[in-house]
């Protein structure tokens, strides 16, 4: 292979919270899963002179890149900086398909596939401990202290059962299901929606206490109806967790109108997914046919985009 026609790849999946937001901030168990249906491809080509990025924010030389692609160019830099490789002769493509601030992982998925392209083009092999330890410089410019989540979730196949400042615990994703995820168009408020709990936990300790409680006990039991490949007890799960959620405030009325409506198509359960206060939604059903009639649902309600996760196939599970 010549050196010009030389090219490294690398890749990423997006991610979904499924149970547990917001209460997983309170020390109660939250669940992630890969959400390969959504993905970032990032391709580095030989390139004379310095190197150049390519990406939805930036055309052009990497060092007249704007702020916004901050996190992405000390990704680079110190990626470089690892395999003793100077910061030219390069030319660095992304493709994403991970809709940003949408509490689906972009910024980590982004870097993941940079660093794997990167070692990837100058022939290096990368552990999984380096791939996160490079991942977790972008994530700090990008979230300032990230759990991460995101890193763990956008590089793996599998489902991490999470407890705050515990270690990840992955476990097989086992439920035979459609998963529909729709996108409100509408960015996520998550720092406001946090904000806004800690404040009913001021205003209504008790109350606010419980049903954070009752968030973390329905993702313990989400993980054994995953475990045991029961979708109709995970339905119920998510239901109940919308409620809690709502009750939290930090539904939306859109997302409520998206959850009504893939209730109303014959989702076993549906619920906000992430931050909430816009973002995304997910809901839940064991049929194919049933999953595209929900998911026509939400285009109908204005879905600014939407997929369809077929989840316990072999590779995954």
């Amino acid at each position: 292979m010549t050196t010009m026609s030389k090219k490294g790849k690398g890749t990423a999946t997006g991610k979904i919270i499924l149970m547990g937001e917001h209460a997983v901030v309170h020390g109660e168990p939250s669940i992630a899963i890969p959400f390969p249906e959504a993905a970032v491809e990032a391709v580095v080509c030989p390139l004379d002179g310095p190197a150049e990025l390519d990406c939805y924010y930036h055309q052009g030389a990497m060092s007249d890149a704007p702020i916004t692609v901050a996190n992405l160019i000390t990704t680079i830099e110190t990626t470089l900086k690892r395999l003793d490789q100077p910061l030219k002769n390069f030319k660095l493509t992304i493709q994403s398909t991970v809709p940003p601030e949408r509490g689906m992982g972009s910024s980590a998925a982004v870097a993941v596939a940079i660093v794997r392209a990167l070692h990837d083009y100058f022939d290096r092999a990368l552990t999984t401990e380096d791939l996160l330890e490079l991942v977790g410089v972008s994530e700090k410019i990008a979230h300032g202290n990230p759990s991460g989540l995101d890193a763990i979730m956008t590089s793996s196949r599998t489902p991490i059962y999470y407890i705050k400042g515990q270690p990840f615990i992955p476990f097989p994703l086992k439920i035979r299901a459609y998963l529909i995820v729709a996108d409100t168009g509408v960015m996520g408020e998550t720092k406001e929606a946090v904000g806004d709990v800690m404040q009913l936990l001021k205003q209504e300790p008790e109350k606010t206490q419980d049903a954070l409680h009752r968030l973390g006990n329905l993702a313990k039991q989400a993980k054994t109806a995953i475990e045991a490949d029961q979708p109709e007890n995970l339905g119920q799960q998510m239901n109940e967790a919308q409620q809690l959620l709502k009750e939290l405030t930090v539904s939306s009325e859109r997302l409520d109108t998206f959850v009504a409506a893939a209730l109303a198509s014959g989702a076993l359960g549906a619920k906000l997914t992430g931050g909430g206060r816009g973002g995304c939604m997910i809901a839940l059903a064991t049929e194919k046919e049933t999953a595209e009639q929900i998911e026509q649902a939400l285009i109908e309600a204005g879905a600014a985009n939407t997929w369809i996760y077929k989840m316990g196939d072999e590779e995954i599970g």
